[in-house]
Parts: C-alpha cells; structure tokens; sequence
C-alpha cells in the first residue's frame, strides 16, 4: 500500500466505504461505474467507463487486496471502494520467460507458486495461487495449455457458481452491518 495511502488511512480512520463504482472484468479491465452507468444496469451487462490513465491503473494495482470476507477493494486513501467481478478478483497473464513459465496478476505483482487449477463449465481455466484465485487471461491459453499438456497443471472440474464460496471470494460485495 502506497505510504500515503496509510497516511490517509491514520487520519481519516472511518471514510465511508464506496460500493459499485469500480468493476473488475474477464480480461483484467477497470472500469468506472457511475451513478447513471449503475441505474443502466448491472456489470459486466453495463460495464461504464474503460480506464486508461496509466498514473490511475498504477495506484489502483498498488492499493488493491481483499478484505477478509474476500471482497475485493482498492484503498483510495482512507476509503475503500470495492470491486465488482465479472469472473474472479484476480486475472492471471502467462507467459515463458527464458523457456520458464510465469505468471502474473493483472496488477503486475508476480506469483511465486500455482498451488492448484480449475476448469469450469465453460472451458475457463482458473488458478489457485500464494496470491489467490483468479482466471487465466484469454490470451494466454497456449501457455496455459502447454503447461496443462506438460502435466505441470492438472486441472480439477469446478463449476463456476461453486467458486466464490469454495475459493472465499465475493463477486459483487455489499455494505455490511457493524455492531455497536
């Protein structure tokens, strides 16, 4: 997280969290939800506003996590907007490196190990990674095929429904109640 992101964070403890202006889509793709986006429909079937701003895209990825219901946010200094998925909170690039295989989240942070893969109903191949679940970009099944094909990934049936809960990740996170 960005310093002065917890900066903002120490003074400003209890920003409202923002809910349904920020989606996350199959490719990896932001997008800005307005209010009028919002009314038109729900994402992915309106999507909004495609993010291009390289400077915005960088403070996003270095201030996006998930919380511990497994809703995923981006820390706008002391707020939290939450994300809305398309498909799951991580979108995996891959790729050889010097005949080496890589992965990599959508955010540019790099993973360390695959500890499992998934295919859905639909052929969508997923991995379960140190960093967490997602799916593999669309433009990077031949490397993701060829490291199923090579027996480095042995990918289990899993239908796409079941994944959230099975995988603790929420597609389309809501306001919680607090005690008190």
């Amino acid at each position: 997280m960005d310093a002065l992101v917890e900066a903002a964070l120490r003074k400003w403890p209890n920003v409202p969290h923002c809910y349904g202006w920020l989606a996350l889509d199959a490719r990896g793709q932001w997008f800005m939800r307005d209010e009028r986006t919002q009314a038109a429909g729900a994402f992915p079937t309106v999507k909004g506003s495609l993010i291009r701003h390289d400077k915005l895209l960088g403070f996003i990825h270095r201030n996006y996590a998930l919380d511990e219901n497994g809703a995923a946010f981006f820390q706008n200094g002391p707020q939290r907007v939450y994300v809305e998925l398309e498909i799951t909170p991580w979108v995996w690039r891959v790729h050889r490196d010097s005949g080496a295989l890589q992965v990599v989240a959508h955010t540019g942070a790099p993973i360390n190990q695959v500890l499992s893969s998934w295919l859905d109903e639909a052929g969508r191949l997923y991995l379960l990674t140190d960093l967490g679940f997602g799916l593999v970009h669309s433009m990077d099944m031949l490397a993701a095929s060829e490291a199923v094909e090579a027996s480095q990934w042995q990918p289990e049936d899993c239908a796409s429904t079941e994944m959230p809960r099975r995988f603790g990740f929420e597609r389309q996170p809501q306001p919680r109640a607090t005690a008190g």
